[in-house]
């Protein structure tokens, strides 16, 4: 790419698109291609189609998706793999009609299986059964990266993918149904705090081990893959720590500065036991990740205190 490429980015609004919009600008890229949800409905094939031939977007990145934790996930698992395959499906085919140089596809670390030995390696894709709460948006996912290595081998499309592990960060979603765990333990314990409420209830028994990444870190990594690889394996994208949500919750109830009890009810499911990534290839083509896990969540509970975020969300 260079500074006046044309660059869509779709789903520019959500977490992982505004960090890749915000690293883009900060080094100087001016043409930058997007809509919002409202302009343009990525699941409508004719939209879709009309922008790129408006547009002629020269590099696409392919962040737009149905996101949501395990509640959103395991309740709405039909809108989660239609609307998750209808998005990926026009963008990516419209992106080899249109010519488009390259395109960056991003998953998610849940299309490994369930019980997929540890860390999880790139091989490991469809070598056992999925976790059943995310199974929906993990087929899509899987279908996402398919399409890319697909178009590849027919059509010699320089089309790649990466493998997210967790995120957080600016943007994220704190509704407590369709949030991810650390957004909702940011807005529990906040709330608890505010409320001076004794304790605060966590899903599960706290053991399951989750790797976060601050989403900051991961748009370095989308710009470093979409200048200097051209691979068809896709990429792990991650921190290669982990921490159980037990020790993560104690983290956040720290920071956030709250005194009451952690209680967790068992009788919510904890989902996959373990999610480690190995990052090992991303690390070899010269990245890592630079902001810790502790001061990522304080910056983030800072600004979003100061945006009184935690109050307009419901």
């Amino acid at each position: 790419m260079n500074k006046d490429s044309r660059i869509f980015v779709a789903g520019h609004r959500g977490m992982v698109g505004s960090a890749i919009v915000r690293a883009l600008e900060e080094r100087g890229y001016k043409h930058l291609i997007t809509r919002t949800s409202a302009q343009l409905d990525l699941r409508d094939q004719p939209q879709v189609k009309e922008l790129f031939e408006k547009e002629r977007p020269e590099f696409v990145f392919l962040a737009a998706a149905k996101v949501g934790g395990i509640m959103a996930n395991n309740t709405f698992r039909a809108d989660f793999l239609y609307d998750n395959l209808m998005i990926e499906a026009n963008v990516i085919h419209q992106a080899y009609l249109h010519k488009v140089k390259k395109l960056l596809f991003l998953g998610s670390s849940c299309i490994y299986p369930k019980l997929a030995p540890q860390p999880l390696k790139e091989e490991y894709l469809l070598t056992g059964e999925l976790e059943q709460t995310n199974e929906p948006y993990a087929i899509a996912k899987i279908t996402g990266i398919k399409l890319v290595e697909s178009y590849r081998r027919q059509y010699g499309c320089n089309f790649i993918s990466a493998m997210p592990t967790n995120l957080y960060g600016p943007n994220d979603n704190y509704d407590l149904n369709k949030s991810h765990v650390l957004p909702a333990l940011l807005r529990k314990f906040h709330t608890a705090k505010a409320e001076s409420l004794p304790e605060v209830q966590i899903w599960g028994t706290g053991t399951p081990l989750r790797e976060f990444l601050h989403v900051d870190d991961l748009a370095e990594a989308c710009l470093l893959m979409m200048d200097s690889y051209d691979e068809e394996l896709f990429l792990n994208i991650g921190t290669g720590q982990d921490l159980s949500i037990k020790d993560l919750a104690e983290m956040i109830k720290d920071i956030v500065g709250y005194e009451g009890q952690l209680r967790f009810d068992t009788t919510k499911p904890d989902g996959t036991p373990r999610k480690l990534m190995d990052v090992s290839k991303i690390k070899a083509i010269g990245w890592s990740p630079r902001i810790s896990l502790s001061d990522g969540i304080k910056k983030v509970y800072e600004e979003e205190v100061r945006h009184a975020v935690f109050v307009e969300q419901p």
